[in-house]
């Protein structure tokens, strides 16, 4: 079917150009081309990393493999090693060395063969499901632009952007279409009916994408990487803390950390959905943008590392009178013998009422208190942050520079750094009781009787005031004023002089003129007498 490029707009993104329509049939978010830039890098990052696990892999079972044959050989040779006993009868002997001598060395070639079959095979090109391709952009962009990636499959339940995506497929040439195709099809049906099947999942829906998330950790191959956009921020953030809970589980809390306590809402409801199937989730990075979060995790099968899941959630413990909030952890570990016991935490974390300010405290989560990623410019095994401005707000004072917070922090033998979520923002492992004493020694100007002089106490002045604006040495005699002496007499007098200047020279050049008017005047009537007596 042929395509009308005049109903059509072409807009490039990267390595990949699609069709717009011009009545905006297709939902096209072109704030989202930051996502697109992330998701690339990641991939790119995790093929990469993928090889690498497959060759130690490799390299892991060939060395097992040859501890094993030389184990079967040691023990071939000593059952080999001819008896006195067999010495007297050389016909059993004689079989029986052949049937030990055929056995093992038989048995011990088989897995070597096996392994050497099994190092032979390549690596097969991870597939990727794209679950709601829309225009297929995204899909486009990740065959064009990320080496050694396989098939990608788009899906869509709009036929209109199943049949914009098909289009922009043919339109960006062999390639893609070689590597990209499009369904029209629910995607939590069709992840569903592909469990374990990609290696790498992206949900980038509009909106929450809880509803995806039961099918997407299913549809995942082991130590496959999620992707996982979420825009519902308000809802996130603590706008509508029901509709949160009733999504992900959890329940927010307004604060400046908000933002980062969405991204650890969203891990916990992945992990949540994880853990019904026996598997588990690491994350690989977690960032907040713009209007969304965006996080990226690999998800693994283990029942027997799913058990850790209570200790990586905790609650949060906020007060509604000061910044001082406290994380409860959801469970605990106790070694026993060989084994770990699992049991609930012991709590709670806080009294009834602030100790700091006597206020109550407000409760959410359960929120992701593990590391939601691993950099070394953020603590990352740190959840949320303070604002040092909000904390000022609530002593009514001004801030100190975060350098000499900072400082303090670090003086005092604890952790401090910036996150990515806000520039203002703080990271660190030190309890809120050092962090409020740090802000009172910032804060503990009340006045005391020693920090008076005798001058002050009498209210006696010691440093007198100028006796008007501007004192100090003045401009040379002589010099001419001009507008750069104005830190000198201030902005008045030098304007006020170049007015009386400028008034002045107009004056003298006015009498000027009328000394020659009156000079001509005299001129020609001197001139008209001249000419009458003539």
């Amino acid at each position: 079917m042929e395509t009308d490029l005049s109903d059509y707009t072409v807009v490039k993104e990267g390595e990949a150009e699609i069709l717009m329509h011009k009545k905006n049939q297709v939902f096209f978010n072109k704030a989202q081309v930051n996502n697109r830039d992330m998701s690339i890098a990641v991939l790119r990052a995790f093929i990469i990393k993928r090889k690498q696990e497959h060759e130690a892999m490799l390299s892991k079972r060939n060395k097992h493999a040859g501890k094993v044959s030389e184990k079967d050989a040691s023990e071939a040779a000593k059952e080999e090693a001819p008896s006195e006993n067999n010495m007297n009868n050389g016909k059993i002997n004689g079989e029986h060395e052949v049937a030990l001598g055929n056995g093992p060395s038989c048995a011990s070639n088989e897995p070597s063969k096996a392994t050497e079959e099994s190092a032979r095979r390549e690596l097969k090109p991870p597939r990727l499901l794209e679950a709601l391709s829309a225009s297929g952009l995204r899909a486009l962009r990740y065959a064009r632009e990320v080496d050694g990636i396989g098939q990608v499959v788009a899906l869509d339940n709009d036929e209109a952007s199943v049949e914009a995506c098909r289009r922009n497929i043919k339109f960006n040439g062999s390639m893609a279409s070689s590597k990209v195709e499009s369904h029209h099809t629910d995607a939590r049906v069709y992840m569903l009916t592909h469990p374990k099947e990609f290696d790498m999942v992206d949900l980038d829906p509009y909106g929450s994408p809880s509803i995806f998330l039961d099918s997407a950790v299913q549809s995942v191959v082991d130590g496959g990487l999620l992707m996982c956009t979420a825009t519902d921020m308000a809802v996130l953030c603590g706008g509508n803390g029901e509709v949160c809970y009733s999504k992900y589980g959890s329940y927010p809390l307004r604060g400046k950390y908000c933002h980062e306590m969405a991204l650890r809402i969203l891990l916990a409801s992945i992990e949540s959905h994880a853990n019904r199937y026996r598997r588990y989730i690491v994350p690989v990075l977690s960032v907040q943008m713009d209007f969304y979060v965006r996080v990226f995790v690999r998800v693994y099968t283990s029942a027997s590392a799913m058990k850790n899941t209570p200790l990586k959630l905790s609650y949060v413990y906020q007060c509604t009178g000061c910044d001082s909030f406290h994380l409860q952890p959801v469970g605990r570990s106790l070694p026993k013998n060989n084994s770990i016991r699992y049991l609930p935490a012991t709590g709670p974390v806080v009294p009834q009422d602030c100790i700091h300010c006597g206020k109550k405290y407000n409760m959410g989560g359960p929120i992701w208190s593990a590391p939601i990623h691993n950099q070394e410019w953020e603590l990352p095994d740190v959840p949320l942050f303070l604002s040092l401005h909000n904390l000022c707000a609530t002593l009514k004072c001004t801030s100190p520079s975060a350098a000499m917070f900072r400082s303090a922090v670090i003086n005092a033998k604890f952790r401090i750094s910036g996150t990515h979520v806000n520039p203002l923002g703080l990271k660190t492992d030190a309890p809120m009781d050092v962090i409020w004493d740090i802000m009172r020694c910032w804060v503990d100007f009340s006045r005391c009787v020693g920090s008076l002089s005798k001058a002050q106490a009498k209210k006696v002045a010691r440093f007198l005031p100028n006796p008007e604006k501007h004192w100090g040495p003045k401009v040379r005699a002589g010099r001419q004023i001009t507008s750069k002496h104005i830190s000198l007499l201030g902005p008045e007098a030098v304007n006020g002089h170049l007015k009386h200047h400028h008034e002045e020279e107009e004056g003298n050049n006015q009498e000027e003129r009328d000394a020659k008017r009156l000079k001509t005047t005299e001129d020609i009537s001197s001139t008209s007498q001249e000419e009458t007596h003539t």
